[in-house]
């Protein structure tokens, strides 16, 4: 109960939501692009169970806490450059992000189908190969974002309870929010490539981070911003065209 009225646990656990919500937004776009390639009827579950693995994950890192402090201990040197297992972690995270985000681009920008081969597309979509397919690559990125999400926690917060909470709070934010931002990115091709292009400055962010280069995730996220502002003008300016 002491917790409860305890003003600086509040301030605490609000904060603490606030930066999960904000670092969880590469992870909605990231399932939002992967979802977008399913069956729609097996998309909201797609979301649910995606999101439901990044709550589980961070809960459980945040449970493991020792062993999360011991993978920034250096474990060999390359080049005079100590890598770690956290290194490792967003080194491998990041070129998969990248690989993922290039192949989806091409997909979507240069990939050109037939009609026959889209009808063995759509059976393969229907399958419980993709499916699941897609869930475990939603929970290898959902683990290489979880990380540095915990580690920020863990700066903030020295209460578990407190964390575990704002964890969940977050995600629970996150599902509300997951549906509308995929139908948007859906419906807006433009806004799922540049969304994509985004995903790829990630990746290139976790690979910088593997080798010890910060770069605030702020720059990133002011330069998406401002780029969803110009498309937005474009897509308002496409609209009054087509309904003129």
């Amino acid at each position: 109960m002491e917790l409860l009225t305890d003003p600086n646990v509040w301030i605490a656990f609000f904060m603490l939501a606030a930066l999960e919500i904000v670092l969880g937004i590469d992870n909605i776009i990231f399932i939002s692009i992967l979802v977008g390639r399913l069956p729609a009827e097996k998309r909201d579950l797609a979301r649910r169970l995606g999101l439901g693995f990044a709550m589980v994950s961070r809960i459980a890192l945040l449970f493991s806490l020792a062993w999360v402090m011991t993978l920034t201990s250096p474990l060999f040197s390359v080049l005079g450059q100590e890598i770690s297992g956290r290194d490792l972690i967003l080194l491998f995270g990041g070129l998969f992000l990248l690989y993922k985000a290039s192949h989806e681009i091409f997909m979507e920008v240069e990939a050109h189908p037939t009609k026959e081969s889209e009808a063995g597309v759509d059976a393969v979509k229907a399958g419980a190969t993709l499916f699941w397919g897609t869930i475990v690559q939603i929970g290898v990125v959902d683990i290489v974002f979880s990380l540095d999400s915990v580690i920020t926690a863990v700066g903030m917060v020295d209460n578990i309870s407190v964390m575990v909470a704002a964890v969940i709070a977050s995600v629970a934010v996150m599902m509300f929010a997951a549906k509308p931002i995929g139908e948007f990115v859906d419906r807006h091709p433009s806004i799922k490539v540049l969304a994509l292009a985004f995903l790829t400055m990630v990746g290139t962010l976790l690979i910088a981070e593997a080798f010890d280069v910060h770069v605030p995730k702020a720059y990133v996220y002011t330069a998406m911003l401002f780029s969803l502002g110009v498309e937005a003008l474009n897509i308002r300016a496409r609209s009054k065209r087509q309904s003129a």
